[in-house]
């Protein structure tokens, strides 16, 4: 028999045990914040009749989805969280309540390029709030408050949530003679902060023909900087001139009004003129986030507000707003930036058992206390030499060693070993039990990032 070398397909990520602790503690932490803020959780199918998926049809998508066929059914993988949702609100929406409020995180797969940073199968983290014909602005206001308080449960700190209206953009576009390039310049303008301001101003008048006066109102416009209120202000002087622009404006308004009260520090939150996302789906406001000491690495959370979720599949209205955070890109850049917390409990348990005696039932009897007393516990069975145990112990990075020997049966006791310091004692099974709750509950509280 030939041996088949083992392999992981190009754009697949996996992680060894302990990366993949503080990629599983990411994830408990996100559905934490997010249940905190009302949101119930939802599974939806990794796979979906291809028809469903393609719904909207055309495009990147369909190159860049799995599709395949088993027997007659035509089948693809899904390629995000959203279109699932969109199914699945259509087909239950007699049976859920309005406005509805999931999250889910979970894979999804795209047939791209894999290169550094990007995958072909990856976990987006994704809360929506879908509305029964109508969702109130305080919704999008809500947002923000949900992405600082999941970014600062990971552990960072140093961001800034970007925010825009569509409505104001369109409007404006509008109200200068440009709304038939609107969805042009908007691409444009989304690559400001990429390729600068004064390559935007050239590609404006070059590639798309602009005169001069009106690709200089838009860089200007574009440009608009400082304080939340001082933008606001900046933009009211545009007001009474385009119906639109008005109604974008005062949502934008109200999104940034009650912040405060959300709990999201203005040192956290800037309205910026500059971001649309994607320009055939979100139709008022818009989000994204950046780590202020990568810019490199974009978004790694945005989102926003969308007039018909399910159009494909229902005549239904059904507004929604959410956002997304790309998981196993963020956990990736994280990782590659000495970001992840090595304070962090990642071993598979706090306390190893080292029965060095032929009858286990003590050792057995020793971890079966301390689990019930809340210890995550593991219990080596292999009748290795003693170094050999210790060293397996090291390998695993478990905090604590507990040797059970003659000696310590006899004495109704347990040898407790901090495997970082290397002190050892003698205690009894409950106060060995005590000694690892009080020695691991500040570790136990760690998050999984920390920031330089």
């Amino acid at each position: 028999m030939s041996i088949q070398k083992p392999r992981t397909l190009s754009g697949f990520l996996e992680l060894l045990p302990e990366k993949q602790a503080l990629f599983d503690a990411m994830v408990e932490r996100l559905r934490s914040v997010y249940a905190r803020y009302g949101f119930s959780s939802l599974d939806t199918p990794l796979l979906e009749a291809s028809e469903v998926l393609l719904a909207k049809g055309g495009g990147e998508t369909e190159k860049q989805i799995y599709r395949f066929t088993k027997g007659d059914t035509d089948l693809a993988l899904r390629f995000d969280l959203t279109v699932p949702l969109a199914k699945y609100v259509a087909l239950h929406q007699n049976e859920l309540v309005f406005p509805f409020r999931r999250c889910q995180i979970g894979k999804v797969y795209r047939g791209e390029r894999a290169q550094r940073g990007r995958f072909r199968e990856f976990y987006q983290a994704d809360i929506d709030v879908i509305g029964d014909g109508k969702l109130d602005i305080l919704n999008d206001a809500e947002m923000p408050a949900i992405i600082y308080h999941a970014f600062t449960e990971l552990g960072l700190d140093r961001f800034v949530i970007r925010v825009n209206n569509r409505k104001l953009l369109n409007g404006f576009y509008a109200m200068i003679g440009q709304e038939e390039k609107a969805g042009a310049i908007m691409r444009l303008a989304d690559k400001a902060e990429k390729i600068g301001l004064e390559t935007v101003g050239l590609a404006l008048r070059e590639d798309l023909g602009l005169a001069p006066a009106a690709a200089e109102e838009i860089l200007s416009f574009m440009s608009i900087r400082g304080e939340n209120g001082q933008v606001l202000a900046r933009l009211g002087e545009y007001r009474g001139r385009d119906e639109t622009f008005d109604q974008g404006l005062e949502e934008l308004e109200a999104v940034c009004r009650h912040l405060a009260a959300f709990g999201v520090p203005e040192s956290h939150f800037q309205v910026d003129l500059s971001i649309a996302r994607g320009l055939d789906y979100y139709t008022g406001t818009v989000y994204e986030t950046r780590l202020l000491d990568y810019p490199e690495i974009g978004s790694p959370c945005s989102g926003g507000r969308y007039d018909n979720l399910a159009e494909y599949y229902t005549e239904k209205q059904l507004p929604g707003v959410g956002i997304s955070i790309g998981l196993t890109r963020l956990f990736y850049v994280l990782q590659e930036q000495g970001m992840l917390n090595p304070a962090y409990l990642a071993a598979p348990a706090e306390v190893l058992v080292l029965p060095m005696t032929q009858d286990l039932a003590p050792a057995v009897a020793l971890a079966t206390g301390l689990r019930q007393a809340g210890v995550r516990t593991q219990l080596y069975f292999e009748g290795k030499k003693f170094k050999q145990k210790m060293a397996y112990a090291d390998r695993l990075h478990v905090p604590f060693a507990a040797i059970l020997g003659e000696d310590e049966i006899a004495q109704g006791k347990v040898a407790l070993k901090n495997m970082e310091t290397g002190e050892q004692v003698l205690v009894t099974p409950d106060q060995a039990a005590a000694a690892v709750e009080a020695a691991l509950a500040p570790r136990r509280g760690a998050r999984p990032i920390r920031e330089r």
